[in-house]
């Protein structure tokens, strides 16, 4: 790891002042972070990520959301057990993957299917 990044993203986090940096910049500096201190700012990512899932700027890229929280999720389990916020964050990301999967819209029917659909439709429609 570049070591000028390293110090970089720690330079953007302090001056940010706040609790939770948010929005991209969050997810670089807490990427960044991560793969030096782990343990410190994995459920800091794994926050921002599910966060991030949720934005408008990806609300039409479906593929783009479940990759975050994707990712959300392999940050959260690679936290340690005796990490306070393991727990919290794995289930918050797993929940957020979960409704996303769910609310996804059916996969279209093949063409055999829907024509076979489409003749028992007819067929009923006749009988009645």
């Amino acid at each position: 790891m570049d070591q000028d990044m390293v110090v970089l993203a720690r330079v953007r986090l302090l001056s940010a002042n706040r609790r939770v940096v948010r929005g991209a910049e969050g997810l670089w500096i807490y990427r960044v972070l991560t793969r030096v201190e782990p343990e410190a700012y994995g459920s800091k990512l794994a926050y921002v990520l599910v966060e991030a899932s949720a934005s408008p700027l990806v609300r039409e890229l479906p593929e783009r959301r479940l990759a975050l929280l994707d990712e959300a999720v392999e940050v959260a389990k690679a936290l340690g057990t005796s990490n306070p916020y393991r727990a919290k964050m794995l289930a918050r990301a797993l929940a957020a993957r979960q409704w996303e999967l769910e609310s996804r819209p059916a996969e279209p029917l093949a063409s055999d299917e829907r024509e076979d659909r489409a003749a028992r439709q007819e067929g009923r429609q006749g009988q009645a």
